[in-house]
């Protein structure tokens, strides 16, 4: 048994001290793949954490969402502005065309783009209600649980 182990780990060392030594296409690529996956991982861990403990009391999370809002508020001003008419007319009018050249279900994808251009702000309110305030953003609706205008409590 003792025979078969130390087979095992001379076997692995060679293999290893021939991939360090000189590697193969395939090892350079997966040595590669994992530093860069390495280097992801350690560079956006911060980033990625969304939540933070709240001071004083570590048992409550909270999201900060103050620039999510304000990207939410702009996307909006967007679409309900020059973009959204761009695009609606745009949308109405490639479906005129499609459906004149017989392709009526590119015709009626079109249309569905062209009204939900219209209605993005108000079908989005329907379905998050505490999402953002309309138009610019003012703080956390008071029935999500808000604790400010820094986030929402979780």
């Amino acid at each position: 048994m003792l025979n078969k182990i130390q087979n095992k780990f001379t076997s692995l060392c060679q293999t290893i001290g021939c991939a360090w030594n000189a590697p193969t296409q395939g090892q350079i690529k997966f040595m590669l793949y994992t530093v860069g996956v390495g280097l992801l991982t350690a560079g956006l861990v911060a980033q990625a954490s969304a939540a933070g403990a709240v001071s004083g009391n570590t048992g409550i999370n909270v999201v900060y969402d103050g620039r999510l809002r304000n990207a939410i508020a702009v996307i909006f001003q967007y679409l309900e502005g020059a973009l959204g008419a761009l695009i609606m007319i745009a949308c109405g009018l490639g479906a005129i065309v499609s459906a004149a050249i017989g392709q009526y279900r590119a015709a009626l994808g079109l249309m569905v783009v062209a009204v939900g251009a219209f209605i993005l702000r108000n079908l989005t309110a329907t379905f998050f209600p505490a999402a953002f305030d309309a138009p610019g953003v003012s703080g956390v609706h008071a029935d999500a649980g808000g604790v400010g205008t820094n986030g929402l409590q979780i």
